[in-house]
């Protein structure tokens, strides 16, 4: 589940360190989930999967900030609140589609820019990111 990117020669860096590691990771991870949720929430485009979600979206939030937290390469809070993520199993009651992967992944592009994301960073984590919504498709 750790998900690393090569810099210069052979060195890894996890995501996690690129955001800011320990002193600003978690902070930069829980701006990207607000925005995204906030995207997901006012944005038209992302209505039919606004729709699979609750009226309340707390519990997405906190759910989707500890799991990119781990997932990029921070402490694992998901897996030791929830246990492992069994990502694909939790998404099967929701008809997950290619539409709607490009909306999930068109609401965290878009809040990857409102953050101001380093371009770079932002290409890989999307990269990244969009194989794992791709995954989640069952339809």
């Amino acid at each position: 589940m750790l998900n690393k990117i090569e810099e210069a020669g052979s060195n890894k860096t996890t995501f996690f360190e690129l955001l800011g590691g320990e002193a600003q990771g978690a902070e930069k991870i829980r701006n990207l989930v607000e925005a995204f949720y906030d995207v997901m929430d006012t944005d038209p485009k992302a209505a039919p999967i606004r729709a699979m979600h609750g009226a309340d979206l707390t519990s997405a939030r906190e759910k989707l900030f500890m799991f990119l937290t781990g997932w990029t390469g921070g402490p694992q809070l998901y897996i030791e609140r929830y246990g492992h993520p069994m990502l694909r199993k939790r998404h099967l009651p929701f008809a997950i589609d290619e539409s709607a992967r490009d909306q999930w992944m068109y609401c965290m592009i878009r809040a990857m820019h409102q953050q101001g994301c380093d371009e770079a960073l932002m290409t890989k984590l999307a990269e990244q990111l969009y194989g794992v919504a791709d995954f989640m498709r069952n339809q």
